[in-house]
């Protein structure tokens, strides 16, 4: 481990970041993570993969206060960026200006964009239409082999139904944006892989938006085909925004469901609560918020670039560094949740931050929660008996992924 000098002017060795899960218990953050939380700090010095030494946020409290602050930049080019990859490391300087690196009016300015789109009402009107594509997922289940594999049959194609959908995007070429999803979140891509996956999405959806010119549809790719032609949007600018909504829209609530079963299935109790009170929507709410937290898919986020010097709990942040407010390490500090590791679905747990927090949250999260709310409220009323039919141990869990999650996962019943 590298030596760094603290703001206290002590030197101590810097930790890793990210450092490697428990073996026995994958579903919680690191221990190394953990840890931090008893040392009385809200910030602390890390080492990253390409050597830098950003400051990593560890508490709830620190990390909404630095989230919100307009002193930090989500801007990946900005000085002191803490890159998650070598592949965004090595664009950083040629992205497209888009919703998810920029401040301000700018940042403001791509929201608005997609507002309508995504507000809470007309996500719960999508509600009986992702009950229905629920229910014949599970009717193919239970009609195919068993044992069968959660993400193949389930986890992957309620998600991209519903993007494909809500986008304007032909289901059937779920293969082809599946994969690249995959490129886009690995840690290790290369800069050559990240930049060729960039733009094969890109000219992927620049062809969309192409078509929708002329034939218009009720989607998000269409609405933003009408800006393109009115001249609000240029097709640099609305290709890199489809792009990102693709792969967001449906990677992190695959990986949740298959992660949120598998966590449920090790704890037969809490398990059976859920399928006890199915018919119960505040139940189910409450009990989705629960696992959002445990579990926090976006597990290597969110980061940011220092524009301006901020002082936090005695720690001044220069204006050059980066930083890196950890949502699984907030949403598993006991001072704001009690007894973390303790898988509680009746927790009152709706500020966590698995959907980030500040100008910067995750804008399809209520899409996210209503798939949650009916995936867990159904799987287990339809097939009661459902089971993992493999240990544990011999899982493959995402650590070398942005986004946390189960290679696969096979159920039986």
């Amino acid at each position: 481990m590298a030596e760094m000098v603290t703001g206290a002017g002590a030197t101590e060795e810097t930790p890793k970041f990210p450092s490697p899960r428990a073996a026995e218990c994958p579903f919680a953050p690191p221990p190394g993570l953990r840890a931090l939380h008893g040392t009385g700090r809200s910030v602390h010095r890390v080492e990253t993969w390409d050597g830098t030494t950003p400051w990593l946020a560890t508490t709830h409290a620190a990390t909404r206060q630095l989230l919100a602050d307009p002193r930090l930049s989500a801007d990946i080019g900005a000085p002191g960026y803490p890159h998650t990859t070598a592949g965004m490391k090595a664009h950083a300087g040629q992205m497209q200006p888009s919703i998810n690196n920029t401040d301000g009016p700018e940042h403001q300015r791509w929201r608005r964009m997609l507002t309508s789109s995504f507000t809470r009402h007309r996500m719960e009107k999508l509600r009986p239409e992702i009950q229905r594509i629920t229910d014949d997922l599970i009717d193919k289940m239970l009609a195919g082999p068993n044992p069968t594999e959660l993400n193949e049959a389930l986890s992957l194609p309620l998600p991209s139904l519903m993007i494909c959908a809500l986008l304007g995007v032909p289901y059937e070429d779920h293969d082809f944006f599946q994969h690249h999803a995959g490129v886009t979140n690995a840690r290790f891509q290369t800069p050559e892989q990240g930049a060729e996956t960039a733009r094969v999405l890109r000219e992927y959806i620049s062809g969309l938006i192409e078509a929708k010119m002329d034939d218009p549809g009720e989607d998000v790719l269409s609405d933003l085909a009408e800006r393109v032609k009115a001249g609000d949007l240029s097709m640099t600018e609305a290709a890199p925004l489809g792009h990102i909504l693709l792969v967001a829209g449906h990677d992190t609530s695959a990986n949740m469901i298959t992660l949120g079963t598998a966590l449920l299935l090790e704890n037969p109790d809490q398990l059976a609560a859920l399928r006890d009170h199915s018919d119960d929507p505040k139940f189910v709410a409450n009990a989705v918020e629960e696992l959002l937290r445990y579990l926090t898919i976006p597990h290597l986020l969110a980061r940011r670039a220092v524009a301006e010097d901020i002082e936090i709990d005695g720690e001044v942040i220069r204006a050059g560094e980066g930083v890196i407010a950890s949502l699984a390490a907030a949403n598993w500090d006991p001072e704001a949740f009690p007894e973390p590791e303790k898988l509680d679905l009746v927790r009152k747990a709706a500020h966590h931050m698995a959907f980030s927090w500040g100008p910067h949250q995750c804008i399809g999260q209520q899409l996210a929660r209503i798939e949650l709310h009916v995936v867990f409220s159904t799987l287990f009323r339809r097939i009661p008996t459902l089971r993992p039919a493999a240990d544990l141990s011999e899982l493959k869990f995402k650590e070398d992924s942005q986004a946390y999650g189960i290679y696969e996962l096979p159920v039986a019943w």
